[in-house]
């Protein structure tokens, strides 16, 4: 018997001392992986950067700088004019931004022991203003014309639309720090109030000119619509079908969005735009599949980011004609989360 026991003792003894090492080299690499990291966000930046500055008085750009080296994740501008030439970039990290000519709005990741998700306003000196906790992954933000209201959308499961299963929170959020969670408002379609509980709301453009008004994605039983919504009213509208991730043009006749031509397991997103008068949608020739919230640049041209494909945790900005038969070109490299500001 006394055998036996010395025997498990040994066994345990050993199965103790591999998880030791295992841990131990666990942490091991958890160490040389971050400071490989860190030492990545101190090198010199591969683009011409300046040093923080307010935000520019022109009309310029806005986005999440993704360039290797110092201000690696961090909020970035260049001129209008000069989407090509040295971004300034910020001390502040952002997974999404968006902006006005006098604030900021960032989604961001705090990562820690307990990995925490924030909103965080920021004022044209790069000061924050307000910020307040996000119930998931960053992934949509907008701010209204005026700036008097933020749209935020986030995952609370899943991170990804063309997984399966996942699941959104769209909130609008007001100046005096009160908020609405769109799932709460009412979803009609076809005239009727749709009571189902599985839904999902994402995507949020304000209408220019119009404070009641906005525009969002809503699904539900496998049905995807773009919905126009009433903050006053508390309903959604469903008025197109496949729309996903709209934005409005800035003199507020067009949406643009991308819409899914591949099916619920391998989605592959078009660029689409659809004239709001007439109803008549009009697919772009992008090949390429645009997981993004399109910007309008101007009221022909648009703006989405894509990944890059050669080099992990980098992605660019591209420009598309809104009209058919439009080619996409490089607009800036390095770069995530457009903005146009003027």
């Amino acid at each position: 018997m006394s055998g036996l026991l010395t025997e498990s003792k040994l066994r345990w003894g050993a199965l103790l001392a591999v998880t030791a090492l295992v841990v131990v080299a666990a942490g091991i690499y958890a160490v040389a992986a971050y400071q490989r990291f860190e030492e990545s966000r101190t090198a010199a930046s591969s683009v011409g950067v300046t040093g923080s500055q307010p935000l520019p008085a022109g009309s310029f750009i806005l986005f999440r700088n993704t360039a290797s080296g110092q201000g690696y994740g961090n909020a970035a501008t260049v001129p209008l004019s000069s989407p090509g030439g040295s971004r300034a970039v910020s001390g502040q990290e952002c997974d999404r931004v968006y902006g006005t000519p006098e604030k900021v709005v960032c989604l961001k990741t705090n990562r820690g022991l307990v990995t925490a998700f924030e909103a965080a306003v920021l004022d044209r000196n790069w000061q924050q203003q307000r910020v307040w906790p996000v119930p998931g992954i960053p992934s949509r933000t907008r701010i209204s014309p005026d700036g008097s209201m933020i749209a935020t959308t986030v995952f609370v499961s899943g991170h990804s639309y063309a997984a399966a299963g996942f699941s959104t929170a769209t909130e609008i959020s007001f100046q005096d720090g009160t908020a609405g969670n769109l799932e709460d408002f009412a979803l009609m379609v076809n005239g009727e109030r749709l009571l189902a509980t599985d839904r999902n709301i994402w995507g949020v453009t304000f209408a220019p000119g119009q404070s009641d008004v906005f525009y969002a994605t809503a699904a539900s039983s496998g049905r995807i619509w773009l919905v126009r919504g009433s903050l006053s009213a508390k309903t959604l509208t469903a008025i197109h079908d496949h729309v996903e991730c709209p934005s409005i043009s800035p003199d507020g006749t067009r949406i643009a969005y991308k819409k899914n031509d591949g099916g619920a397991l391998t989605a592959h997103w078009n660029v689409a735009v659809l004239d709001l008068a007439t109803g008549q949608e009009t697919v772009l020739s992008e090949k390429r599949s645009v997981d993004d919230q399109i910007e309008w640049l101007d009221n022909q041209n648009l703006l989405y980011g894509l990944a890059d494909e050669t080099i992990e945790g980098d992605s660019n900005i591209w420009k598309l004609g809104s009209v058919p038969g439009s080619q996409p070109s490089l607009f800036i490299a390095h770069a995530w989360s457009p903005s146009v500001v003027r």
